[in-house]
C-alpha cells in the first residue's frame, strides 16, 4: 500500500488524516479541486485550531 502524502500546497510529509476540502481550504492552499484532503500532523493542528467554529456549527446541525 502506497503511503499517502500532504495535498497542502509544497508540503511532502506523510498524510495523517483526512478532512472535507471545502474547510480545509478556508486554511490551506491546494494544487487541484478535491472534495477530500490528506493533511500531515502539522497541518492538521493548525486546520483544528483554525476551523473550530465552523465545525461546532457543522455538528450541531446534525441534531
Amino acid at each position: 500500500m502506497s503511503e499517502k502524502i500532504c495535498d497542502v500546497k509544497d508540503c511532502k510529509n506523510e498524510s495523517y488524516q483526512t478532512v472535507p476540502a471545502d474547510l480545509a481550504s478556508k486554511v490551506f492552499t491546494f494544487d487541484s479541486k478535491l472534495t477530500k484532503v490528506h493533511l500531515c500532523r502539522e497541518h492538521y493542528k493548525k486546520y483544528k485550531k483554525e476551523t473550530k467554529k465552523e465545525r461546532e456549527v457543522r455538528r450541531a446541525d446534525w441534531v
